[in-house]
């Protein structure tokens, strides 16, 4: 085997159409594991496990903790060429029915220098070892230089292996393989390997028994798809492209895609003419959702990753992660609502040559640090802040004397509180009764967005007491007030209040801090001669009721009558306005109120009536 030389993908980044944010590091990388030689792939068996490509040409395993096993999962180092520094063992994908039939498959490039696609399984007796000597060929392609051969493996949710190839290597790709529909390479591949050969053509591939393009490309147009996966939740396929000097993509296509996508290369990098001779024209071409320039202090080879759909991380949830293995940069890609995507940063630390991402069983993310030898896992710094929200409600009904307070742990440097009222800090005083809502961010860029409400204390229960036409409250308030359909009753400034007039009573008191309360509405009914409404023929029936009873009478003079059911506290429970003056037979439900005695308010044309009725 030839000495391998550091692993460098030769290309570049840059952001163009989508909207970025930049922050501090909301991203931890958190060691998991070590002791690793330049780790290239991470994958999960459905289990606690973590299996990880060396590019030497070993798979090892990683348990539920981080220790690594001593023993190699698979060995096939005397079958990998990875003495180029893109060449070597690249990637691992495992049968989606791995727990029944036991197969997964690898990537690497063979002692010929070509693409080797290969299936092993694993050993009868221990699921910690692979059986070296069970490989079954699948595909192989003639690389003609020495970079640029892909090397990850995918299954669709559809069942199918998902190859990506690069465009053959060297630059510029100068034997035009990305548009050159009778190549493998620089497209992603698309095989049913449940047969019997080494696999078949699925029926739905866009140029199955077609004569101008290969049976197996399900895509074309890709440079160097350097890590490419399926989001777990809706099946979409994200891509991350490597570019050739200028810019690095990164590529989406949706579940319902029939496939056929040309992305481009060599006529376009990123969204950048390249060398458009003898190209399609652009309209028939599937532009990057993203890219970003080459500049070594952004990046300058883009690492494709994953949507996460993880639990640990709620504010991740649903952004494609991805990283630059140049400069170690990650940001995630999210939709900004107005058909385009936002671009933000998590982190923007240590850079150990960030090589693959990986997913756990339960869709946690994991990085592998290249040259370092390194596992990471993904983590949230956010779940370390935490915040408390005091609240001192009004002293009473009016007042503009409430206060919040928060009470904020934060590991970070600092923090800032921005309120819906546009005030700042942590706390808020000469607040009314009211809704208050915050966005805390601290120097990490995490938030926490809350809503805290000022409410009035209860209100002090004001009883009007009736005894005929003599109206009565408590004596123990500063001062009184009285009220008769809502319209202030001159002098009417005593506890004590003789009605005079028929109608709807209210008194407001106030104690000695100037709080005020309003009393609950009486109705009283005045009877006297000259205000009696004239009903012939008036009957309530049944009377007493269990539930229902009829209100019966034959008519009266003009005008609207309005007729009211209230309890003796005066709160009303029913009201109908008639404007018919012929004779009426309405029902009225007392179903839902409690046993008692209720009354019949009838009033038109400036007088009424009251009638009582019980509820039994």
């Amino acid at each position: 085997m030839k000495q391998s030389t550091p692993f460098i993908l030769l290309l570049v980044c840059c952001l163009l159409s989508t909207k970025t944010i930049l922050g501090q590091d909301r991203i931890q990388l958190e060691e998991f594991a070590s002791g690793l030689t330049r780790p290239v792939d991470i994958a999960n068996a459905g289990d606690e496990r973590l299996f990880v490509v060396e590019k030497q040409g070993f798979v090892r395993i990683l348990l539920a903790d981080g220790s690594l096993l001593e023993k190699a999962f698979l060995d096939i180092d005397s079958l990998v060429d990875s003495g180029a520094s893109e060449e070597g063992l690249l990637g691992i994908a495992f049968h989606p029915n791995y727990v029944e039939n036991g197969y997964f498959f690898v990537n690497y490039t063979d002692n010929n220098g070509s693409t080797q696609v290969s299936r092993f399984s694993v050993s009868a007796d221990n699921p910690d070892v692979a059986d070296a000597a069970s490989q079954k060929k699948i595909l192989n392609i003639a690389q003609p230089y020495e970079n640029h051969n892909g090397g990850d493996l995918a299954f669709g949710p559809d069942g199918y292996l998902y190859i990506g190839t690069g465009d053959g290597g060297l630059g510029g790709d100068p034997e035009n393989s990305g548009q050159t529909r009778t190549s493998l390479l620089g497209k992603m591949l698309r095989i049913d390997i449940d047969t019997d050969e080494p696999y078949a053509i699925p029926e739905d591939n866009p140029f199955a028994n077609t004569d101008f393009t290969l049976d197996e490309v399900w895509a074309l147009g890709l440079r160097n798809p350097w890590r490419y996966s399926f989001d777990r939740l809706t099946g979409d396929l994200w891509i991350g492209d490597v570019g050739q000097g200028e810019w690095e993509e990164i590529d989406l296509q949706l579940a319902n895609s029939p496939g056929g996508e040309n992305y481009g290369w060599r006529c376009y990098e990123g969204n950048a003419t390249f060398n458009t001779n003898g190209c399609e024209d652009a309209s028939t071409l599937t532009f990057p959702i993203h890219d970003y320039t080459s500049n070594f202090s952004v990046g300058c080879s883009v690492t494709g990753g994953y949507v996460y759909r993880g639990t640990d991380f709620p504010d991740l949830y649903g952004h494609y992660v991805y990283t630059d293995f140049c400069s170690g940069r990650i940001w995630s890609l999210y939709p900004d609502g107005a058909d385009g995507w936002t671009n933000t940063e998590w982190y923007n630390g240590a850079n150990s040559q960030y090589s693959t991402f990986g997913e756990d069983k339960d869709g946690e993310l994991y990085l592998a640090a290249y040259s370092a030898g390194q596992i990471f896992r993904v983590v949230d710094r956010c779940p370390e802040l935490s915040v408390d929200g005091m609240v001192e409600f009004v002293s009473c009904t009016g007042a503009n004397d409430g206060e919040i307070t928060l009470a904020v742990q934060d590991p970070s440097a600092g923090y800032t509180v921005k309120w819906s009222t546009g005030a700042e800090g942590d706390a808020l005083q000469d607040l009314g009764p009211g809704e208050y809502s915050y966005t805390l961010t601290n120097d990490w860029g995490c938030t926490r967005t809350d809503a805290l409400f000022i409410m009035e204390p209860f209100p002090e229960m004001v009883t009007i007491e009736a005894n005929g036409t003599l109206l009565s409250v408590a004596e123990n308030f500063e001062s009184y007030q009285w009220l008769l359909n809502g319209d202030t009753i001159p002098d009417a400034i005593e506890p004590k209040y003789t009605a005079v007039a028929s109608g709807d009573y209210t008194v407001v008191v106030s104690d000695g801090s100037g709080c005020s309360f309003v009393s609950q509405v009486l109705t009283v009914m005045v009877n006297s001669v000259a205000d009696q409404l004239n009903l012939p023929g008036l009957v309530l029936s049944p009377n007493p009721t269990s539930s229902r009873f009829w209100i019966r009478f034959n008519g009266w003079s003009g005008g609207n009558l309005q007729i009211r059911i209230l309890d003796k506290l005066g709160r009303t429970h029913f009201r109908q306005v008639l404007s018919d003056s012929n004779p009426q037979n309405l029902e009225v439900s007392l179903e839902k109120l409690p046993s008692g005695i209720y009354f019949v308010n009838f009033e038109a044309n400036g007088q009424r009536l009251s009638r009582k009725i019980l509820k039994e």
